[in-house]
Parts: C-alpha cells; sequence; structure tokens
C-alpha cells in the first residue's frame, strides 16, 4: 500500500470546475453554470464554488460552507454512478430551442 504525502503548497481539492468534465460527458450538457443547494446548509452555491477532492477512485464535492458531501462520481469501463443524496436541488439553464 502506498500513502501520499500532501505538502505544504498541495491543496487537497480542488474548485468545482473539476465536476463540469465528467458531469458534462454523462449529463450530455455544459455544466459550469449549475448551481446545488447543500442539504446541510441549505445554501446555493455555483458548481464551480464546491471543493472537489480528486486523490480517490471517484470525485467527492464538498460543500464549501459546511463540509457536506454534495456530489460523489465513480465511473467504471462500462457505468456511471452519481451519488447526489448530499444535494438538495441541481439547477442549471436549459438550452434555448
Amino acid at each position: 500500500m502506498s500513502t501520499t504525502n500532501i505538502g505544504a503548497d498541495d491543496s487537497p481539492w480542488v474548485d468545482g470546475n473539476a465536476l463540469a468534465g465528467p458531469l458534462g460527458e454523462i449529463i450530455g450538457t455544459d455544466l459550469t453554470v449549475a448551481e446545488l443547494t447543500c442539504a446541510g446548509c441549505r445554501t446555493t452555491r455555483p458548481l464551480a464554488a464546491m471543493r472537489v477532492f480528486n486523490r480517490a477512485p471517484g470525485l467527492v464535492a464538498r460543500c464549501p460552507g459546511c463540509e457536506v458531501v454534495v456530489i460523489r462520481l465513480v465511473r467504471t469501463a462500462s457505468r456511471a454512478l452519481i451519488d447526489l443524496r448530499g444535494s438538495l436541488v441541481v439547477s442549471f439553464p436549459m438550452p434555448i430551442a
């Protein structure tokens, strides 16, 4: 088993833009403008404001206010698993037809 040491200058998380590409591939739309309402603190924030932990088999997004996990995303060779139970609402604008 290997251990990863995070240096003093390395943040353990990146911003929510790290989720935009993977979620966009799965859902089929640009989610950089998506907003999430946290189930923990009930605050609505842009996806980009979430703290995404990407040093695991999947991606885990936490609310920057209360640190509740709002999204978990894991991809396998044949499936994508998205857990949104920490989000009350995920909203994004629909394209104009």
